[in-house]
């Protein structure tokens, strides 16, 4: 069947009006403005941790206003090419044209996901922590491979991560880590990756040849610049210091560097070992630390929302992917029903299409 490409073209340029009226260029372009101007201050660099915020925050954001140009081009230069085909009625050029419209559909889908993610925290970058659950050396294994995934991910899309803390197995893998990732909407995509991941397959680390269920936990928080507003009371909390150790307990540091900070009220605990000093190591965990009580009291109170509505829907933190290593060789994800027949190039990071169908799923369901 012929390709219809004055349709094909409306559909794309609907959509990008769409993807504009949202991203607002307008806006972008004053936000470059101003950060370009904070830019330029002769002592920026006198604050290194703020100057590496407003060099960030620029390069991010004409990055975001060069992706919007470079579509409007692309459709723009899609549209040259059908004229040229149609008037030369020259099919090397259509077929040419219509391998360029493919790839369009594509590319807009995925730009279009971005204008679902309208979330408070959303644009911020992302804190991901990643635990092993039940299932022995197979769950820190499995806890270690998606670690590996996660990273994997980062790396495709040129996203800046860094490995904050890493609590390793007496066995194989990784008992916990947490890893930031400094990319606009980082939090907005990784949110749909929380939950409870099953594994199962034969496991390596047994002689008996029998199926092996294991389960890891991964929680997601938005990247605060600053602490947020949440009081911590001194007597509520409870700070330990030790060395950053590698794998297998060996240690990595010869100081006492690395924090522990435990909230007594809640049994919360976040570690930090990647900076260098125990200072830097403590305001970061506070960080993070009155990151999760904040977004706790949220929960709390949609929860009892939800309980005055008679809303009883499981909640979003539930077992929500399954990935299968024997047999059938499937990952499906139980929210959206979306699968990939390949799991070693989702454990490679190949994860977009999951993390679409999550956040299209998690509009829906919020509608």
């Amino acid at each position: 069947m012929a390709t219809d490409f004055p349709a094909d073209l409306a559909e794309l340029r609907s959509t990008f009006a769409q993807i504009e009226a949202v991203s607002n260029p307008e806006a972008l372009k004053a936000r470059i403005a101003d950060l370009s101007q904070e830019a330029t201050a002769p002592n920026l660099w006198d604050d290194q941790e703020n100057a590496q915020r407003v060099t960030s925050s620029l390069s991010q954001t004409q990055a975001e206003l060069d992706r919007l140009d470079a579509m409007r081009s692309r459709i723009d230069d899609l549209e040259v090419l059908v004229e040229m085909g149609t008037e030369g009625d020259d099919a090397e050029t259509l077929a040419e044209a219509d391998a360029d419209l493919a790839k369009l559909k594509a590319d807009l889908a995925a730009m279009e996901v971005r204008t679902l993610m309208t979330g408070e925290w959303d644009d911020r970058g992302a804190v991901v922590t990643i635990r092993s659950g039940a299932g022995g050396d197979d769950a820190t294994d499995f806890a270690e491979m998606l670690l590996r995934m996660y990273l994997r991910w980062a790396e495709r899309h040129n996203y800046p991560a860094k490995v904050m803390d890493t609590s390793y197995a007496e066995g194989a893998g990784i008992k916990s880590a947490t890893f930031q990732i400094d990319a606009p909407y980082a939090y907005g995509t990784l949110s749909v990756e929380a939950g409870t991941h099953r594994l199962a397959r034969i496991s390596p680390f047994g002689s008996a040849d029998k199926r092996q269920t294991s389960f890891a936990a991964v929680e997601v928080i938005p990247v605060m610049e600053e602490a947020v507003e949440v009081e911590v009371p001194e007597a509520d909390i409870r700070v330990d210091v030790f060395r950053s150790s590698g794998p297998g307990g060996q240690s990595v540091n010869t100081t006492d560097s690395a924090v522990r900070i435990t909230h007594l009220p809640t049994g919360l605990v976040v570690s930090m070992q990647d900076e260098k000093s125990q200072i830097q190591n403590r305001a970061a965990a506070m960080r993070v630390l009155q990151t999760r009580l904040l977004l706790l009291k949220k929960e709390e109170e949609a929860a009892q929302k939800k309980e005055l509505a008679g809303d009883i829907k499981a909640s979003w933190g539930d077992q929500m992917r399954s990935y299968f290593l024997y047999g059938q060789q499937l990952v499906k994800d139980l929210r959206t029903g979306y699968e990939v027949g390949n799991p070693q190039i989702v454990f490679d990071g190949d994860i977009d299409g999951f993390i679409d169908a999550g956040i299209r799923w998690r509009r829906s369901a919020d509608n």
